[in-house]
């Protein structure tokens, strides 16, 4: 309910309580009757004046309790109201029965509703800065934003009207420039090495290579004879994969040794030739049954290129080794993928990152550099075309 209809309701309520003194009052005795009176019955007089007091007080409280816009009024304010508003109908009351009439009083103001907007006190206070705010608060802000930009109108001006600070060092840069000379070029294009640098440094890696070579095999050369050592647990393993090989080709087998550091694993090279048909008989030869590939590696070895195939049986549980090499300049070994599907991807990750070409593999392309890279990252000849990757 807002103030207005409560000031309306309680008007009403005031007016109701006038009109019903004044009803009182017309009911009174004469002047000289009522002093006849009063001489002859003082106690009854006061008794009566009693009597009509409590009679106005009750006419009032059921003026109270008959009206519904007074009862409405009573129920949303508070009951100190209530009890003011009976105080008043009980001394109107009183007076009329004493000759005189009731005042009329203004209604008084509705103590607010809960939960209607109140002015805080103290909300007329201009703010001096506040959590988040700048110190002085939003107007000492607004006041020295014009300053602030001012001050720096006149140090663009001063600048301007000065030399500016890589003025000076852009000037030698322009003069080089345009004399042809080298200058200050950007650390990226300086390090992109020419043609003639690139050849010197192939040049200086392949007589590195060389040299390295020469330096082991010298070294095995002049090397004292080692004392026997115990033979590998797997020798007998070797030997016989050696027989049946030389048996089925008698010049596919170039070398074959036990490497110790790789769990005794038997290892054997076989021509590039010949390694088609070698790998089909090893996968279906009924002593040997090598069904799975394992893992096929690349390595680069300076002076050749080699590729490592791990094969293993399924069912004897027994691993193998096979290597073949090929020529570093243009490297070439036939596919086993037809033999082993497992080589699909292993070739081409050999192929992408060796350079090493597989004749026969179904899908032979790039598998983890872009179609458009130039070179082969794990050669160690490698010179990558730009130098920031």
């Amino acid at each position: 309910m807002s103030e207005e209809q409560k000031r309306e309701k309680a008007d009403a309520a005031a007016a109701e309580e006038q009109k019903q003194a004044k009803a009182d009052a017309s009911t009174k005795p004469s002047g000289d009757q009522a002093e006849a009176a009063s001489s002859e019955q003082p106690a009854s007089d006061s008794v009566k004046a009693g009597s009509a007091g409590e009679q106005a007080s009750d006419t009032a409280k059921a003026s109270v309790s008959q009206a519904p816009v007074r009862e409405a009024v009573a129920s949303e304010d508070a009951p100190a109201k209530s009890d003011a508003s009976g105080a008043e109908a009980r001394s109107g009351g009183a007076k009329a029965a004493g000759g005189e009439a009731p005042e009329a009083k203004p209604a008084p103001a509705a103590a607010p509703m809960s939960g209607e907007p109140t002015a805080a006190p103290g909300a007329d206070v201009a703010k001096a800065g506040g959590a988040g705010e700048p110190p002085g608060g939003y107007a000492a802000a607004k006041t020295a934003a014009p300053q602030a930009g001012a001050e720096g109108a006149q140090s663009r001006e001063a600048a301007a009207g000065g030399s500016e600070p890589g003025a000076e060092a852009r000037k030698p840069r322009a003069a080089k420039a345009a004399a042809g000379e080298p200058g200050d070029a950007p650390e990226a294009e300086r390090a992109a090495p020419s043609d003639a640098e690139k050849e010197a440094k192939a040049k200086a890696a392949a007589e590195a290579r060389a040299a390295r070579a020469n330096a082991r095999a010298a070294k095995a050369e002049g090397a004292e004879p080692e004392a026997p050592k115990e033979p590998s647990p797997n020798q007998p393993l070797l030997d016989r994969l050696v027989a049946i090989l030389k048996e089925f080709r008698a010049d596919a087998v170039e070398e074959a040794f036990i490497n110790e550091k790789d769990g005794h694993i038997p290892y054997v090279i076989v021509k590039a030739e010949a390694w088609p048909d070698v790998a089909e008989l090893l996968r279906t030869h009924g002593e040997l049954k090598l069904n799975y590939l394992r893992n096929v590696s690349g390595v680069d070895m300076e002076t050749h290129m080699e590729v490592a195939y791990h094969i293993i049986s399924l069912e004897t549980k027994r691993n193998y080794c096979v290597k073949v090499k090929t020529d570093r300049e243009s490297p070439s070994i036939p596919s086993v993928t037809p033999v082993w599907p497992t080589a699909n991807w292993n070739e081409r990750e050999v192929y992408d990152l060796f350079g090493i070409e597989f004749p026969g593999h179904p899908d032979l392309r790039r598998i983890m550099m872009a179609d458009d890279w130039v070179g082969h990252p794990l050669r160690k000849d490698y010179e990558p075309l730009d130098p920031e990757v």
